[in-house]
């Protein structure tokens, strides 16, 4: 029988660990910045989202509508900044609206 570890870990520090060793992290980060996009942005937008993904350190955001997406466009940067923040990290370099 193995033998138990006396150290305490949180479950947090664990997922890590777990996500880490099993190459999740690419999986795992698409996740992140859909649930972000959601926070950020909210559900009016979300509704005329069709995907959001990662690519590298580029943001990339196809959207329902052009004049929604042209709005947008005024306020890219702070979209940027706005994701990092949410996420914990700078993660996104660039962000492009399709």
């Amino acid at each position: 029988m193995a033998k138990r570890s006396a150290e305490f870990h949180s479950i947090k520090d664990l997922m890590k660990t777990v996500i880490k060793e099993n190459n999740l992290t690419k999986g795992m980060r698409q996740i992140y910045v859909k649930d972000a996009w959601l926070l950020v942005m909210g559900k009016g937008i979300q509704s005329h989202t069709q995907k959001v993904s990662l690519q590298g350190a580029t943001l990339l955001v196809e959207l329902k509508s052009a004049v929604l997406r042209e709005e947008l466009s005024y306020g890219i940067d702070k979209i940027r900044i706005m994701m990092n923040e949410a996420l914990g990290e700078e993660l996104i370099k660039k962000v492009r609206l399709l």
